[in-house]
């Protein structure tokens, strides 16, 4: 399977710690992030370079995740060597086996796997494997509920080795998407987190969270709501079955058959009302008769209905069911990416939100976006206002209220030239990359292409590159009475020279390789192609386009394994940064990208934080009620609304989406040759015309920039370009040390006191 960026870089952090000696790795990654996969692919990648290795992958008790875990492997990895708790208590431990085990198994009391007795228990076969020569890595899935006193008892069984005098020390990997706390100082752990950003960019998971969407919004209006002939029960209900429809129907007129399910929550202790919302689904075609309806219900629930009902093909995108009712949060490793809304019906007293039920319906159907906010997106209908506010706290910025607003008349003729890339996209092209990579290294370091390659190397041996043909490894030397950063950096460097081993050392120089790969989203296949032709002496290229050295295949290694980290500085500033030299060849063919017709979409899903007092309705946005409290907004977007509203230049703007077809998209290449689309922040009118604005973050007080977009100045050139052949205007806003707002026109700097940026106020008067 392919993996993702985010997964790739993810795995060779997890290596790199593993193989550096670390402890403890603690391995945050939200739901859906394709957790299992990652680790899988990482055990399968270790096995392949060292030899003598088991894991044991810990699970929880519940849900039989050990067996669906062992089955992910086996269908993720061919030929992996994958085994249950019984098989290792058949045959013991084996070289290159990945155990997946149930820790409530080994709990129990009464569990025969760690009993004395006449036949081999499980404690006994982890000696025979130690005195067989091999080691143990552990993975404990799910840490934070099996972080327990038996748990740790578990744990000493692999620390406790009786053939030497003191403790083994076991690589131990924790993996939660709620890790619980750890030591930060401490050298021997290593924090491992998968940004969730990247997984919602990568369209494995919802975009955000709307919280009781269609809600009466009383902060505007000081009036409260009665309910009409309703239950609070059935109001939420309702709500819910209308946006499942609304979502189905959408679905279908993207071609796809998919059933949005509806999670119902119950309080613990309430047969009562799982009376009514029983009646009520049955009121409205959904029972368990025709198999819409169907229920989990926890071991130790007590209701008249059977705990288990309709649940066979639950999981799949266009079963029937269109509603389950459930107490406890459902299993832990359940996946049913159709899952969209959840109904949380409250007790008296209101429980605390809970990370595991919120993840049930946060997986995206067919693991993309679609460009509509909507079906992007997940909803929780409550009036638990505690677990609505647990909900806001765990997401940050990803849970808000919601409302559709719609689009003032004045404002549907609005049209633009939107660009848009192919729907199937190649990968990165070697020949796009190369030419950037050697441009980069030509301007950076003053080399040469195609000849004088000894005076190549002495340059970039001057700028720190190392050359060699063994391989360097530094360790620091001194002593130290704390064991902090800062006194660990006090310490000497010690450099060793390790002979070079074609068969240890090739495993390291393939896994560097792909490291390069994931930072360039380049295949293995490709990246290795790149690397030769430019660094390797037996290159096939006969150009003399792209040689900058001429290392023989050992030299090669070592110089691949000695320079990674320059290595990956430099790729990236290769491909992000902008350069006339290479800026032509990054100009598109017209076959490559559409343009098409972009009018502002009549409805937009608006989203705001509910809770903030300031709720002012800005009259010079293009919808009607759209307020001050816009969330997701960054500070100087705030900051540019706000002129907006205040500005006469300005008669009205557009915060344009993030994503889809639906929005307004200008297309650009990367360095290597990547189609990419940037989607402008604003669209104003003003009273020369229309202006396309992209903000960007401002500078701190003490003038650091804060603006993370290595491209900015790829897309700043492109946007001129696009503007100019529109007869339109715009540039970049960004605020300054002082958080006034500045604009760039002419020529991107990251220099806020330029004079390539001025006052905004300066410009639009």
């Amino acid at each position: 399977m392919n993996l993702m960026n985010f997964q790739r870089k993810a795995i060779s952090q997890i290596q790199e710690a593993i193989e550096s000696g670390k402890e403890e790795v603690i391995f945050k990654s939200c739901t859906g992030s394709g957790k299992t996969i990652m680790l899988t692919h990482f055990m399968d990648e270790y096995l392949k370079s060292h030899a003598n290795t088991v894991f044991i992958w810990f699970t929880p008790g519940k849900g039989n995740l050990e067996e669906q875990s062992k089955k992910k492997m086996d269908a993720y990895i061919h030929g992996a060597h994958t085994k249950l708790l019984g098989d290792v208590m058949t045959g013991g431990f084996l070289e290159n086996d990945c155990c997946f085990i149930n820790w409530e198994l080994l709990n129990k009391n009464d569990n025969l796997a760690v009993r004395n007795g006449e036949h081999t228990n499980f404690i006994e076969y982890i000696q025979k494997a130690r005195d067989a020569g091999l080691n143990f890595i552990l993975i404990i899935d799910e840490s934070h509920m099996n972080d327990s006193k038996k748990s740790a008892v578990i744990i000493n069984y692999f620390k406790d080795d009786k053939s030497h005098s003191s403790s083994c020390k076991i690589p131990i990997i924790r993996a939660s998407a709620t890790p619980n706390g750890y030591d930060h100082n401490n050298p021997s752990v290593q924090f491992i987190e998968v940004p969730e950003t990247d997984v919602i960019e990568e369209g494995l998971i919802k975009k955000m969270l709307i919280i009781n969407e269609g809600f009466p919004v009383t902060i505007l209006t000081n009036e409260i709501t009665k309910l009409e002939g309703e239950t609070q029960v059935s109001y939420l209900l309702n709500k819910a079955l209308e946006k499942q429809k609304d979502l189905r129907s959408k679905f279908l007129k993207f071609g796809e058959n998919v059933n949005p399910l509806i999670l119902v929550q119950m309080p613990n202790s309430s047969d009562a009302l799982l009376d009514e919302v029983q009646k009520w689904f049955e009121e409205h075609g959904i029972s368990f008769e025709n198999g819409k309806l169907a229920i989990w219900l926890s071991e130790n629930g007590r209701s008249k209905f059977s705990r288990h009902e309709n649940l066979d093909g639950i999981e799949d995108n266009c079963a029937e069911q269109e509603a389950l009712i459930f107490k406890m949060a459902v299993a832990t490793g359940w996946d049913c990416p159709r899952a969209h809304i959840l109904v949380k019906l409250r007790d008296h007293e209101g429980e605390k939100f809970e990370v595991q039920t919120f993840g049930r319906i946060r997986r995206m159907p067919n693991a993309h976006h679609y460009g509509d906010n909507s079906l992007d997106s997940c909803y929780l209908y409550t009036w638990d206002n505690k677990f609505t506010e647990g909900a806001k706290a765990f997401l940050d910025h990803g849970a808000w209220d919601a409302a559709y607003i719609h689009l003032k008349d004045e404002f549907k003729s609005v049209s633009l030239k939107s660009q848009q890339r192919p729907d199937v996209v190649e990968e990165n092209d070697a020949e796009d990359t190369m030419k950037s990579v050697v441009n980069h290294y030509q301007k950076k370091y003053s080399l040469s292409v195609g000849k004088k390659l000894g005076e190549n190397k002495t340059l970039l041996q001057k700028a720190g590159y190392v050359f060699s043909d063994r391989i360097v490894v530094s360790a620091k030397m001194g002593r130290t009475e704390t064991l902090n950063a800062s006194a660990m950096n006090k310490m000497y460097d010690s450099d060793f020279a390790i002979p070079l081993n074609t068969h240890t050392h090739g495993r390291q120089f393939h896994h560097e390789v792909g490291i390069l790969g994931t930072e360039l989203s380049l295949k293995y296949e490709t990246m290795i192609t790149v690397i030769r032709r430019i660094f390797y002496k037996a290159s096939k290229d006969s150009s003399g386009k792209y040689p900058l050295l001429e290392l023989g295949v050992r030299e090669l290694y070592s110089f691949v394994i000695n320079n990674a980290d320059r290595l990956k500085d430099d790729f990236h500033e290769a491909i992000t940064e902008l350069d006339a030299a290479v800026q032509k060849t990054l100009t598109f063919d017209p076959s490559e990208i559409t343009e098409k017709e972009f009018h502002i979409p009549h409805v937009c899903l608006f989203t705001y934080d509910g809770s903030d007092k300031s709720q002012k309705i800005y009259s010079k946005n293009v919808y009607a009620d759209y307020r001050e409290s816009a969330e997701v907004r960054s500070m100087p977007e705030r900051k540019f609304e706000e002129f907006c509203e205040h500005c006469d230049f300005v008669k009205w703007f557009y915060k344009n989406g993030d994503k889809g077809t639906d929005f307004y998209s200008v297309a650009y290449k990367d360095g290597s040759g990547k189609i990419r689309l940037f989607y402008p922040d604003y669209v104003l009118g003003t009273i020369d015309g229309i202006w396309i604005i992209e903000t960007k973050g401002g500078f701190s007080a003490s003038g650091q920039s804060q603006n993370i977009d290595d491209f900015a100045p790829r897309k700043f050139e492109v946007l001129k370009g696009y503007l100019t052949a529109n007869k339109l205007k715009g540039g970049f806003v960004r605020t300054n040390r002082k958080q006034k707002l500045c604009i760039c026109t002419e020529r991107f700097s990251d220099d806020i006191d330029g004079d390539d940026w001025q006052l905004l106020e300066d410009v639009m008067k």
